[in-house]
This record gives C-alpha cells, structure tokens and sequence, in this order.
C-alpha cells in the first residue's frame, strides 16, 4: 500500500543517527541484572525531555514476589518501573512496546573486540554488552514515539511504551508493569528476531538435578561410587528425551529449528576434594517446552525419565537423582497470525521494505508469556539482529537493521492505533 500524507509525514521525522547516539549510551550503563537502576533512570529522564508522559515507580518487590506468575533467579533489593506514553483513547487501539534494560554479566572482557561497556559504534554497527538483547529494540521504539510526537500528527488511540527490567532472570518489571494496569489491544516485544514477525514463543523452566554417590579416599576409588560415573547416564538420558520431545514437531513455525525445544545444561558443581570420590554432583539447565504444551506435563515427563534409569542401574534405583524445579518460569505463548497486529505488522514490513516478513515462532523464552498470559494482550516478537549474538563475546546489532525496526515500528504504531490526519 503507498503511505498516506499522514505516515510520509511522520515517518520523515525518523532520526536513525539520534537512536544511535542514545544507544551508544545506553550500552554504557552496566545495567547487568539486579543493577538496573540508572539505566532505568536515563530512559525516564529520555521520555521526559521528549515530551512523553512518564510513570516512574518503585517496585514493590515483596508483593510481586507473592504473585503466583513471579519467578526470579537474582534477589533484588531495588527495581525500578517506567512507562511512557504518548497520545489519549480517542477511538483507536493503546499499542504496548516493551523492551528491558538488564543485560547478562559479560564475561570475560579480554574476548571482547571492544570494552563490553563502551557503547562503540563501528562498521555500521553497535557494540556491547546489551546492544543486541536488547537495549537496540528499546532505542527503536523510543525513537518511533519521538518521531510520531514531533510530526505534529496525533494518534487516535494510545502508545505505551514499556522500559522493563529481570527479563533475563524471569520478567519482574514487566509483570510489575502488567499489575500496575498497563494493558493494550496489543503488544511487541523488540527482542532480537531477524526482522522475523513471531506470534509464538517457546517456554524454558530452570531444572536442578542433583546425582548421588558414596565417598571414598581416592586411592581406593572403586571402594567409592563416583557421583560424576553417575551423572554421565543421566546426562544421556536427558539427550534422549529431547531427541524424543523434538522427533515430529508438526508447527510449521519452527520448521526450521532441528531442535526447537531443547534441553540444556548450562552448570555443573560436584565434589569437594581432589584426592576424594566425589558424592554429590549438581546440574542445573533449562528445559524447552512448545508453545501449546502443559508445562506441568512435561514436567512430569521430566521426572519419570530421570526414574526410569532405576530399571537400568541398581544405585541409580536406589539413590534416585534429586530433581528441582527453580529460578526463571518462562512459560510459552502464542498469538493468532490473524490478529490485527500481526497484520498492521506485517503490512507496515511489506509497504517500507518491498517484502513479506518471514514468520517464525522462536525458542527462547521472553515477557510474551507474561503479556499474553497474565495481561491478556495479544502479544509478538520483531526486533533486530540475531539471538545467536546474545550472551556472548562481541555482542553487536546492525545500524542498519535498527533503522529498519524504527521504520517499521513508527508505521505500525499508525496504522494500530489509528492517526488523526488520515
């Protein structure tokens, strides 16, 4: 479709150089999770000077802990809220967009090409720790808010534009959002996608399983039963039951993942002396679920594979590995692809980049199951570069597919919500 005088207009105000300057700031703040504070604070004072309505509050931690959709790996002792927003309900739909600020600790900064911290931009593209996942989304759609404010061309309904913090430990800014009343016809989450439109996000529950020995001095080791001898068939049994859990995935929206739901084991710890057989080995990882499945299901099935290796092996039958569930609860969503977002969406990505969007569920979890789940908003995942990016060294995001992002958010916040010069 050819944009009306009323998005030409608006989308002429779009500042592609300003949102990378304020993202190169961003960057800079070490917002690693449970340290988000200040760049909490420089998204408000932001908001503020560009005009839009700000809502800054302090989380009431202990009552958001109560809630029964709380989960967190990081204990807080402060968090912060903040909302903009940007025109009144005038007969349109309120659009939420949503983005957090904390970040995951960086690692060793040595791999890195650039201090994780420094924001640089260079090559075309923005470097450090959070560029990517995804303070590069957040910038995008301030800067969407921004150009629709200073074209002059008022909405008909409401932009809520959400700075959140604990996405990455289990979504406490965002739920805390949701609690505070902050609802929408619609929500999009800018977490990094490929450009790609999701209307369906995998979950991922934290699991601990803890494997048992019998201790020995190690110069009598086969006196002992090594808790390590022991988790390796445990290990092989959780393989087995993600080659079964991803065996017919049928969801043409993860044809293109050879394991979309997998099971990962992210840390070990065992043992406590060297020259001793250790007895308690400890693994902790994070289980994929699909979209539509019952998490408590597959929790179950969980369980009765790790019991089941007490058919194969005697002590395994009689010290049954410990199982825990803990940390982040990042159950999964879906939005139907006939929502209008989805298709405001997908017809802004048409009309400004010449193309269909590619449409992909995805396999990380994120605040959609919080937006869909607990706030009953039909929620979607499009924002720049690669997830294969995130967490690691070197963490970076395209200028140019930011600028693209921007374009895209700024028509579909239009078209959503409705402008009054149409």
């Amino acid at each position: 479709m050819p944009l009306t005088p009323a998005e030409a207009r608006v989308l002429g105000h779009v500042d592609p150089k300003g949102m990378l300057a304020f993202l190169s700031e961003l960057v800079a703040i070490p917002s690693v999770g449970g340290n988000e504070t200040p760049a909490q604070e420089l998204v408000a004072r932001w908001m503020r000077e560009n005009g839009l309505e700000v809502d800054r509050w302090e989380l009431d931690l202990p009552a958001l802990k109560a809630h029964p959709a709380y989960s967190a790996e990081i204990d807080r002792e402060e968090g912060l809220g903040v909302v903009g927003l940007l025109g009144e309900d005038r007969g349109g739909r309120t659009l939420v967009l949503n983005g957090h600020v904390d970040v995951v600790p960086p690692g060793d900064p040595g791999r890195w090409s650039f201090p994780p911290f420094a924001g640089r931009v260079e090559g075309g593209r923005v470097w450090g720790r959070g560029a990517l996942d995804m303070k590069g989304g957040l910038a995008c759609a301030l800067f969407a808010a921004r150009a629709i404010r200073e074209s002059g061309i008022g909405l008909k309904g409401r932009m809520v534009l959400e700075s959140v913090i604990g996405e990455e430990d289990g979504g406490v800014g965002t739920l805390a959002a949701i609690l505070r009343g902050y609802r929408g016809d619609g929500a999009v989450i800018m977490e990094p996608t490929s450009l790609a439109i999701c209307p369906a996000q995998a979950g991922a529950l934290n699991f601990r399983v803890t494997v048992r020995g019998k201790a020995a001095h190690g110069c009598v080791r086969e006196e002992g039963i090594s808790a390590l001898e022991m988790l390796w068939p445990v290990h092989q049994e959780l393989l087995a039951l993600e080659a079964r859990r991803n065996q017919f995935v049928a969801d043409p929206l993860y044809a293109g993942y050879r394991v979309p739901f997998p099971i990962s084991v992210g840390t070990i710890h065992g043992g406590d002396w060297p020259s001793s057989v250790p007895d308690r080995v400890c693994i902790e990882g994070r289980f994929g679920l699909a979209p539509d499945e019952d998490a408590e299901e597959a929790q179950e099935a969980f369980r009765s594979a790790l019991l089941g290796l007490g058919d194969r092996n005697p002590w395994l039958r009689e010290n049954p590995p410990e199982l825990e569930w803990w940390g982040g609860r990042f159950l999964p969503a879906r939005t139907s692809p006939a929502d209008p977002l989805v298709v405001a969406l997908e017809g802004a990505f048409a009309d400004l980049l010449g193309r269909q969007a590619v449409a992909e569920g995805v396999t990380f979890g994120s605040d959609m199951r919080l937006l869909v789940r607990e706030g009953g908003i039909p929620s979607v995942l499009f924002g720049p570069g690669d997830i294969r990016g995130a967490h690691g060294s070197d963490e970076s995001v395209s200028a140019e597919e930011l600028e693209r992002v921007l374009r895209v958010l700024t028509l579909t916040t239009l078209r959503f919500c409705g402008c009054e010069d149409d």
